[in-house]
């Protein structure tokens, strides 16, 4: 221990500096993955003259409708496609129509019920404040 004198009637025992170990920590390693070497033939590769290329045509599942006097194919879905989002559309307009009929069928049925209680709330308040 050191003593620290800062007056005569003043002092301060400060203690002895103590070894700390530090901690070694390793470096993390990874293993780095290695993927084969892939060749990509270029762009411009075509079969030897006398030989016939396969086709690589898929079926997609959509149709093409030939439209003749703009010489355009139209792109049409699959029937099951198309079955779905037009029941879901007359699904969603009919709940539509039927929520605003019994909205409107409830305002007309509650508003004469409102205006009465709207009054009645109007004349207990307006009695009330007059006996005070």
């Amino acid at each position: 221990m050191k003593s620290v004198y800062l007056s005569q009637a003043i002092s301060i025992e400060i203690p002895d500096v103590q070894n700390i170990e530090t901690i070694s920590i390793p470096l993390p390693t990874a293993d780095v993955p290695s993927y084969p070497i892939m060749v990509v033939p270029p762009n411009n590769l075509r079969p030897p003259d006398g030989v016939k290329g396969e086709s690589k045509e898929t079926e997609t599942g959509i149709r093409k409708l030939d439209i003749p006097l703009l010489d355009f194919k139209l792109p049409v879905p699959e029937n099951a496609i198309l079955i779905t989002a037009g029941s879901t559309a007359v699904v969603s307009v009919a709940a539509t129509l039927t929520a605003t009929a019994i909205f409107k069928w409830c305002v007309t049925a509650m508003k004469p019920i409102i205006k009465k209680a709207i009054g009645w709330i109007t004349k207990i308040k307006g009695s009330g404040s007059k006996t005070q």
